[in-house]
């Protein structure tokens, strides 16, 4: 299994400006690969792949308290 991209850049949402998200360190699985990155707008964005569930729990944390656990 090839290892997931470290960086990412998508367009913002709020701007529309090219924003880089970074792969962040999580437990050494692959059902989950989440990335965050800051805008220069200040806009914060959130990407993910991997376990479906995973992903939604991901995204839909707005806190930055997520973790993944077993």
């Amino acid at each position: 299994m090839s290892k997931p991209a470290r960086v990412l850049t998508f367009k913002c949402d709020k701007c529309t400006k090219p924003v880089k998200v970074f792969l962040q360190k999580v437990s050494a699985c692959s059902h989950i690969q989440p990335y965050q990155g800051l805008c220069a707008c200040g806009e914060l964005k959130r990407y993910a792949t991997g376990d479906k569930n995973a992903v939604a729990s991901y995204l839909s944390s707005t806190d930055g308290s997520w973790s993944h656990h077993h």
